[in-house]
């Protein structure tokens, strides 16, 4: 009942900028936390940004912060990440998750209930 669409991937030089998208549907827990995880090839899932149901708290990566932010717009059930300075080293494919009723509120736990089917982002040198 909890759908989760990523858009907003693309191919773009180190150096550029991208902005992500996640849409949810269906019984959306609108009211709780979201998150961005990413996988590259040959490596495991990590977590890349997340936020809370205010959007008044962050976290992110050491590896992102400065660079990425992350947003919502709970009117539209929507996350956004933006991806400013890419490298590529960000290379990877990019998944929405959305906490639901099983986990707790906590941003840096790294459980989510609802992921999408992820989004390719790749940086060129």
């Amino acid at each position: 009942q909890v759908q989760l669409v990523e858009s907003g991937g693309g191919l773009v030089q180190a150096g550029g900028s991208l902005r992500l998208s996640c849409a949810a549907s269906g019984r959306t827990f609108s009211s709780r936390p979201r998150g961005w995880f990413r996988q590259a090839p040959g490596k495991e899932r990590e977590f890349v940004a997340a936020i809370n149901w205010s959007g008044g708290d962050t976290l992110y990566a050491d590896s992102v912060k400065g660079r990425f932010t992350i947003s919502r717009d709970n009117s539209k059930n929507t996350v956004y990440l933006q991806m400013n300075y890419l490298k590529p080293e960000d290379t990877a494919v990019y998944y929405c998750a959305a906490k639901g009723p099983s986990y707790g509120s906590s941003l840096s736990d790294g459980t989510y209930d609802y992921w999408g089917q992820g989004t390719q982002v790749t940086v060129s040198s």
